[in-house]
């Protein structure tokens, strides 16, 4: 037990120092992406010196911030993307949302697309309008996984037929270390590290009823950061989702920069977008009267390391202590998972709808005065946070180092939070003091920034400058200039 407590507080230390190093890096850092925003104009201030060029492999923001051509390169390539499993609509993950959207967006521009997944007697695949989109399906193992063998020999029998592949793109470990170190025209875009899981299981430590036992997680995670230290260096070039990421992955994995690039998630900016029409008939479908004087919105899985525990005891606490907040406020839940049950205790001024398509989520945004994300998870740049932008709203999250240093960057995007009920608690009173014309500014200024950052197409223009880049062949080097 002595031993178990040492190591547990060793971790602490370790993460202690770890922090301290990456803060005085993020000090820095937002110094110089203020620069960037204010002084270059998202990129366009590079024009006014015609002599300056930035070494794209070495640039130490996000991609995003630049603006590159919208028509597709003379060049068209041959990419292979290895991905765990190709998304169902209805019920994608962050990392499937992201290789749907991406890579779909790279047909369109004229690129061969080789998709190396998993086969799924549940679901099939849908038609694309694209002949350029080829599926090369394998049976998953047991645990349901990328079968490893079977997946490199279908890559290798295409790589040896006609034109080998100008550029690979793993989705997180879909192509496992022991593959992609004998690849050297590789990017793996990692949408969640265990350094960031180590956090999140600390704050769940910390969450713990005094009669739940105490977990190995903290440990196990531990060891799990320094396995990933070690074989990370197996990829040739990591996509970083968030700033944050991008931070930890110099920082921390001891990644070469030039090595280590920043491409924000982006979402679909001709589905999510300001539209009050679709939200009066949202509030109309589900019978929420217009004498609501505000209605918060969540969405994904309804699970507890999303944070929906945490929510539902400060809404809990708040509806019983306050009856005026009760009777003015509606939450609207979309999305599947136990805590989907829990929430209708609280009475019918919040709805849970379940899971949405994401034309009814677009739908969901526009009915809601802002969004609201509860998680404890810190990894990746959740999408539902980067769609409730594209869609005119405010935000409300925890404060977490990837949603702090990507999205919600100052008081004027919207408003963060500890994970304690306390402060959650807090910050919905704030909110509900605030009001509909403050939410709604905050909503106007998060938009004019999301569509020059969070758009499918900035992402997809990112993704393919890079790919361009660190292709196959001798002439790339026009492509790493900027």
């Amino acid at each position: 037990m002595v031993s178990g407590f040492r190591g547990f507080c060793s971790i602490l230390v370790l993460l202690s120092v770890l922090s301290t190093i990456s803060l005085l890096y993020r000090a820095s850092f937002y110094s110089h992406e203020q620069s960037l925003e204010l002084g270059l104009g998202l990129g366009l201030g590079l024009r006014q010196n015609q002599n300056r060029q930035i070494d794209l492999l070495t640039f130490p923001s996000a991609w995003n911030h630049l603006s590159f051509p919208p028509n597709p390169p003379q060049k068209l390539l041959k990419i292979a993307l290895f991905v765990k499993k190709w998304p169902d609509r209805r019920h994608a993950g962050g990392l499937e949302r992201h290789a749907l959207t991406l890579h779909l967006a790279l047909a369109k521009r004229g690129h061969e697309l080789h998709i190396f997944t998993a086969s799924s007697p549940n679901f099939s695949f849908p038609n694309y309008p694209f002949e350029n989109l080829h599926f090369h399906l394998s049976k998953p193992t047991d645990a349901g996984y990328l079968n490893q063998a079977l997946i490199w020999k279908q890559f290798q029998d295409q790589n040896s037929s006609g034109k080998p592949f100008d550029v690979v793109h793993t989705e997180s470990v879909s192509l496992m270390h022991t593959r992609s170190k004998y690849v050297s025209n590789l990017a793996v875009s990692w949408h969640g590290i265990a350094y960031e899981t180590l956090h999140s299981n600390i704050i769940q430590e910390l969450l713990r009823a005094p009669n739940e036992n105490q977990t190995n997680h903290l440990t196990e995670r531990a060891g799990k950061v320094v396995n990933e230290i070690k074989f990370f260096q197996n990829y040739a070039h990591h996509v970083a989702t968030s700033d944050h990421v991008g931070d930890v992955l110099k920082r921390i994995y001891m990644i070469p920069e030039d090595r280590v690039h920043i491409i924000l998630n982006g979402v679909d900016e001709d589905v999510f977008k300001p539209d009050y029409n679709t939200g009066i008939e949202f509030w109309s479908h589900f019978g929420i009267p217009e004498t609501k004087t505000l209605i918060l919105g969540m969405a994904g899985r309804l699970v507890k390391d999303k944070g929906h525990p945490l929510m539902f005891e400060a809404l809990k606490q708040i509806f019983t202590e306050n009856s005026t907040f009760r009777e003015t406020v509606v939450v609207l839940v979309a999305g599947d998972g136990p805590w989907g049950v829990r929430y209708k205790e609280l009475g019918d001024n919040l709805l849970a709808l379940g899971p949405l398509q994401p034309v009814q989520m677009a739908r969901f945004y526009n009915a809601i005065d802002i969004f609201v994300n509860p998680t404890l998870r810190a990894q990746g740049l959740d999408h539902t946070l980067l769609e409730a932008v594209l869609s005119g709203k405010p935000l409300m999250a925890t404060k977490l180092a990837s949603i702090t240093g990507s999205v919600i960057i100052g008081k004027e995007y919207g408003y963060t939070f500890s994970p304690t009920v306390d402060s959650l608690k807090k910050c919905l009173y704030e909110v509900w003091e605030d009001g509909r014309g403050v939410l709604e500014e905050k909503g106007k200024v998060g938009r004019e920034r999301g569509i020059k950052l969070f758009t499918a197409t900035k992402m997809a223009a990112a993704y393919e400058r890079l790919f361009l880049c660190i292709s196959n062949g001798k002439n790339n080097q026009e492509y790493c200039k900027y």
